[in-house]
């Protein structure tokens, strides 16, 4: 019998490995390759603050899983897992509902030799009165054009209302990556909007709150990179408070645990992660406390040699480092490729290798304004780079993913009909 690899979990990560795997051992039928996931696109979740904003037409730049599995020599099925049976080697994926809350495929199982989890994170609000039903997050890419939508919905209703002054005011809860890059992409967008009409709300109209737990933006990376940024930020009219942990949301307002309180319209929390909920303790396997399986340095569970786990919902160790690998894409990129060579290894009964994360560095957008970032490499050490070549370079990791999904030449002509369409289309997505 053919050995069943499913790897559940269609982001960055789980995509990349199924795509390699279909490539290598799906096309010589060495095994039998499923990846599982809840939606039928993938779009690359660091553009996601970009959908959020209208700069990015997700309809455009989303992969269709169905296709990629066609191209690539593996299996695609439509599932949320919900369950875990190790004794049976299956895992089981939860009835899909239509938009109408019909059944559109029942609750079903589906077996497996070998299981990968990558099922990514979510937003943590850490249980912050009101967070969850007056806050959007920015998880999915229906949740970036739900808050897409109801910013164009304010621009629309002013540009049809009285001769009153109208403003808006966005509250970002969490100056990590996505908070400070949403942040300059809604100041662009704002512009935008007023260059096609939409000008009853000035650009500086839009006011743009950060709030930050901790004592300075993207406190995961080197102060040297979060001062230019927290600079840019306040340049370009983003007020940003740090040492604010929020205690409260309201539907019009957040509030602070000193007791100032933030007018907001808008409110996103952008602040920490968790891995899904169903994988607490999920038939017995060692999870933390936020809900990452807890794997060793060959990503395989402590509890399970059969079942693997990577990415941002799994917590591994780094060697020398009381620390586990950070919950970035690059990480995942990494495991991803590790994973490829090691499962046909652990087919051919070959010793597994380990994982080691090599950071090479870090790099923030902050819309056409700037970029800020930092490379990593064993001849250059570390290279702080600003401005249009860190953009450059920021650019350039997204066309590294779409390369290891489509090829060089597929890649280019996407990049070729990127750029003829500029011409044809608006710089903003206005529905």
């Amino acid at each position: 019998m053919t050995h069943r690899i499913v790897i559940v979990g269609g982001g960055a990560g789980g995509l990349e490995l199924a795509t390699r795997l279909g490539k290598t051992l799906g096309k010589k039928g060495s095994a039998e390759i499923t990846l599982v996931d809840a939606n039928l696109t993938h779009i690359w979740k660091p553009l996601l603050h970009e959908v959020a904003a209208g700069s990015l037409n997700s309809s455009e730049d989303e992969l269709n899983y169905v296709a990629q599995a066609k191209w690539n020599h593996f299996q695609f099925q439509l599932g949320r897992m919900s369950g875990l049976d190790r004794a049976g080697k299956q895992i089981q994926l939860a009835a899909t509902l239509d938009e109408d809350g019909r059944e559109l495929l029942p609750a079903r199982t589906l077996g497996y030799d070998t299981l990968v989890i990558a099922v990514g994170s979510n937003t943590n609000d850490f249980g912050t009165l009101g967070a969850a039903q007056h806050c959007l997050f920015l998880d999915t890419r229906k949740q970036a054009e739900r808050f897409h939508q109801q910013l164009l919905n304010h621009y629309l209703r002013a540009h049809a209302g009285d001769q009153a002054k109208e403003k808006i005011s966005v509250a970002i809860v969490g100056a990590g990556a996505t908070g400070v890059e949403l942040a300059a992409e809604l100041h662009h967008a704002a512009h935008e909007l007023a260059a096609y009409g939409l000008d009853r709300i000035k650009p500086q109209d839009m006011h743009i709150t950060i709030i930050e737990a901790g004592p300075r933006v993207l406190p995961a990376l080197p102060e040297r990179i979060s001062v230019p940024v927290h600079q840019t930020l306040e340049k370009l009219g983003v007020k940003v408070m740090t040492n604010a942990s929020v205690s409260e949301v309201t539907a019009d307002h957040l509030k602070t645990a000193n007791g100032e309180v933030i007018e907001a319209g808008l409110k996103v929390w952008a602040a920490g992660i968790r891995a899904p909920a169903f994988l607490k303790d999920i038939d017995g396997l060692e999870t933390n406390r936020i809900n990452q399986l807890v794997v060793r340095p060959t990503l395989q569970t402590t509890l399970d040699d059969d079942i693997f786990a990577f990415g941002d919902c799994a917590a591994c160790p780094q060697p020398g480092s009381d620390r586990n690998v950070p919950p970035r894409a690059q990480a995942a990129h990494q495991q991803a490729s590790l994973l490829a060579k090691s499962l046909k290894a652990r087919l051919e009964d070959k010793p597994l290798a380990t994982y080691a994360y090599r950071d090479y560095g870090s790099l923030v957008s902050l819309s056409r304004f700037s970029a800020v970032g930092n490379l990593m490499g064993n001849l250059t050490g570390s290279v702080m780079l600003e401005g249009w070549l860190a953009r450059m370079f920021y650019v350039s990791l997204y066309r590294m993913h779409q390369m290891a999904l489509y090829g060089t030449f597929r890649t280019l002509m996407l990049m070729l009909g990127s750029r003829i369409g500029r011409g044809t289309e608006p710089r903003l997505k206005l529905h």
